[in-house]
């Protein structure tokens, strides 16, 4: 056994389990933080679509992800959104 291998310390009582904070500034500010992530620089973004429909409503989020010209597909109750505006071909 490794000497210099100690186990964290347990967390103290206070500490909260995590919880994700929504952005004060409407949606808006809640669009902005979600297509400034890296994964909307050509990439993918999933959301949940009764999360989206709550902070800003589908249609809105529909709109700006038209704008973009990215493509948008609905799995489940997932919203995927392609962050490419060229074209998209499936697979299977």
């Amino acid at each position: 056994m490794n000497q210099f291998r100690h186990p964290a310390p347990p967390a103290p009582a206070s500490v909260k389990p995590f919880a994700p904070v929504l952005p004060r500034g409407g949606p808006d500010r809640w669009i902005a933080l979600i297509f400034a992530a890296k994964s909307a620089n050509g990439g993918v973004i999933r959301r949940n679509r009764f999360w989206v429909e709550k902070e800003v409503g589908l249609e809105r989020f529909e709109l700006e992800v038209r704008r973009r010209g990215f493509h948008m597909l609905e799995a489940g109750n997932q919203l995927i959104v392609i962050c490419h505006n060229g074209p998209v071909r499936f697979l299977f």
